[in-house]
């Protein structure tokens, strides 16, 4: 027999469960995965609903992505053809050559240990000696005195040295001459130090112009995402109004935003690399055929697969910023009336 209730204790529905057993598996189920499979949807959701937007719009979609791709395809360019200008190392590191002159008295021995010991140092790259026979055949060959060089009593000629240095850096190369003027043998020291100097500062200024274009084509492609990125947030403002007002975040009002972003970024990175293989392939047909005139097999090297991977990564991190600073600046204003 049920002891009848008092008023201190609670009444219990016929059918029903008990409400205290069933409240910790929920918590505990809604805390873990059911927590993880809400953020996943809701990512899901905003990276769709971004995509779908972009597609709907493919004219306006296209021109933001063709000009980030030029605005990061010219800096990547130029540093490019800077790269492959480097590539001619050899040929500037020839124009930057020591000639040293040995004196008339040094036998072939000295001359051969003293290039023997010069090919050891670590700021030399290569050592070529050229014997007093060598350069009186030269020089009878490039003057046309032949018959006269041939009347002469003996070679008027000295041997020398031609030294190719590991950089071409004025500082160093003027330490090297010094060194060189000290050497045992040695007569004459001969470097066109100027014309060094102009090949540095070209580099230099290259470099640096290179830089500065950068900063500003990225300051640029900021200003493009954010404007495409607040165009956007204006023709969302009462949706965005609306997610306020009944509660939703900054974080879920900003994601789509910063998806959006991200694509923009990953279609002009893409947009970008193919700019610069056609550009590169379109000019390298014309490098080839100037080289050839100069019987040299030099041509463009195309985009390596690091700096293509690191264009796209810039671009999408480019993207992912400028939807931020965009919808941070506009989020203060959008606030439920």
């Amino acid at each position: 027999m049920r002891s009848p209730l008092t008023p201190e204790q609670p009444g219990t529905r016929l059918g029903a469960a008990d409400k205290r057993q069933n409240e910790a598996p929920a918590q505990d189920g809604l805390s873990a995965s059911g927590q993880l499979n809400a953020w996943i949807a809701s990512h899901k959701a905003s990276f769709t609903d971004s995509a779908l937007r972009i597609v709907r719009q493919p004219f306006g979609s296209f021109f933001t992505c063709l000009v980030i791709a030029v605005a990061l395809s010219l800096p990547m360019g130029l540093n490019l053809l800077l790269g492959n200008l480097d590539r001619l190392g050899a040929s500037w590191q020839q124009a930057a050559r020591i000639s040293v002159f040995l004196q008339l008295s040094t036998s072939a021995q000295q001359a051969q240990k003293l290039m023997t010991d010069l090919q050891a140092q670590s700021g030399i790259a290569t050592v070529e000696l050229i014997s007093r026979e060598q350069a009186l055949q030269d020089f009878s060959s490039f003057s046309g005195l032949g018959q006269v060089l041939q009347e002469l009593p003996e070679n008027p000629l000295p041997a020398s040295l031609l030294i190719t240095p590991a950089q071409v850096d004025p500082a160093q190369l003027q330490e090297l001459v010094h060194s060189l003027e000290n050497m045992p043998h040695v007569q004459q020291v001969q470097l066109d130090l100027q014309w060094v100097e102009r090949l540095a500062a070209m580099l230099r200024l290259g470099e640096r112009f290179i830089f500065a274009l950068t900063l500003v084509l990225i300051a640029a492609l900021l200003l493009v995402v954010g404007n495409t990125i607040r165009l956007h947030i204006e023709n969302r403002r009462t949706e965005i109004e609306v997610i306020k007002l009944v509660g939703g975040t900054d974080g879920y009002v900003r994601r789509p935003f910063l998806y959006m972003g991200v694509l923009y970024g990953v279609g002009g990175g893409c947009l970008a690399w193919l700019l610069l293989i056609g550009g590169l392939n379109w000019l390298n047909e014309s490098v080839i055929e100037l080289a050839q005139l100069y019987a040299s097999d030099f041509h463009l090297a195309g985009v390596p697969l690091d700096d293509g991977f690191s264009l796209l990564t810039g671009a999408i991190l480019l993207g992912y910023i400028g939807a931020w600073l965009a919808v941070s600046r506009h989020l203060r204003e959008l606030l439920p009336r």
